[in-house]
């Protein structure tokens, strides 16, 4: 059972997340743009197939290494803030990007394949579920395994609602919110001041949980 004390904040962290521009959603947004709303739905879809796999092997690579050396959660907390702190200088950098080519139109079969590929195949998925979720992690609730899949069981339901709305959203509205648009800028920029808001809170939890004397356990 994840600790209900920090399901709140997580699921408004979740949601400041998932529509925050990246390449999975830079995809979805062309696909749509490309071949309307159902194309962006189904790349919602296949991007959250691609999470399946990213959040079991978070989930249980992260449990074990908590479970060898619990005060190793502390130091993967903080290496997290770091790579945070990183992906938003990286995004405030990208927000002058050109957009980039619409996709291509496959079937609906080879669309979900091509979608669930493109996230399988960003590492950096994986390394934001190892920085973001044992955030959350609270010892003595559950075992951390058990946590962890929860939590990324939770960002997979959020993500695909929100990204199934953007490519319902941008198939209506066609390319106004294409990347390299001004709108398109706009959000990028957003989704940098976001991962770096992110970062500082994950840093100040990790000072203030130490500073008052508590120990993974």
């Amino acid at each position: 059972m994840i600790d209900p004390a920090v399901l709140p904040g997580y699921l408004l962290a979740v949601l400041l997340v998932t529509i925050a521009p990246g390449p999975d959603m830079a995809y979805i947004v062309a696909a749509a743009t490309a071949r309307g709303a159902r194309a962006g739905v189904l790349s919602a879809t296949g991007m959250a197939l691609g999470m399946v796999v990213h959040v079991t092997a978070a989930a249980l690579g992260l449990a074990a290494v908590v479970a060898a050396a619990p005060w190793t959660l502390v130091v993967v907390r903080l290496a997290g803030a770091g790579f945070l702190a990183w992906l938003a200088v990286g995004t405030l950098r990208s927000a002058r990007a050109a957009a980039p080519a619409a996709a291509p139109a496959p079937g609906d079969g080879r669309l979900l394949v091509r979608a669930a590929l493109t996230n399988l195949t960003n590492p950096k998925v994986i390394l934001f579920f190892a920085a973001f979720l044992p955030h959350f992690v609270r010892p003595g609730h559950a075992s951390v395994t058990a946590q962890f899949l929860l939590l990324g069981v939770l960002f997979l339901l959020v993500g695909l609602a929100v990204d199934s709305t953007i490519g319902l959203t941008a198939g209506r509205l066609g390319a106004a919110l294409a990347p390299g648009t001004r709108a398109g800028q706009v959000r990028t920029v957003l989704a940098g001041l976001t991962f770096a808001v992110l970062s500082a809170l994950l840093v100040a939890d990790v000072v203030t949980s130490t500073g008052t004397g508590w120990r993974p356990s």
